[in-house]
């Protein structure tokens, strides 16, 4: 798979994927969940989906709810697509924008 078509792929997982989790999951108010990138295998076979909860503390909740209904998304997703195989999915906690957050307070507490 060329680099291009691998990128166009992931971003075709990530915006039907926001689409289902956004009907799925159904946050509380105060909760964002945010798909912050997918990447899929070389042969099209598996996709890791990578997530970010806002509060951190919802994080634990949010990525049980995925697992506990992932064979329904999985479902969805393949109703979706029009493309065969589609890749077999899976959750996982994008640690980023907190490590994000620490670099960018202890550049601040440094300044100070």
């Amino acid at each position: 798979m060329t680099a291009e078509r691998a990128l166009r792929f992931n971003e075709l997982i990530k915006e039907e994927l926001g689409k289902i989790l956004l009907d799925f999951l159904e946050a509380a108010p105060g909760i964002l969940v945010t798909i912050t990138r997918v990447v899929t295998t070389s042969d099209m076979f598996h996709s890791a989906v990578f997530i970010s909860v806002y509060p951190m503390t919802e994080t634990g909740k949010v990525l049980s709810k995925l697992s506990r209904h992932i064979y329904e998304i999985q479902q969805l997703l393949n109703k979706k697509l029009k493309i065969r195989p589609v890749p077999k999915i899976r959750f996982i906690n994008d640690k980023s924008p907190e490590e994000a957050a620490e670099i960018e307070k202890l550049l601040k507490n440094i300044n100070e």
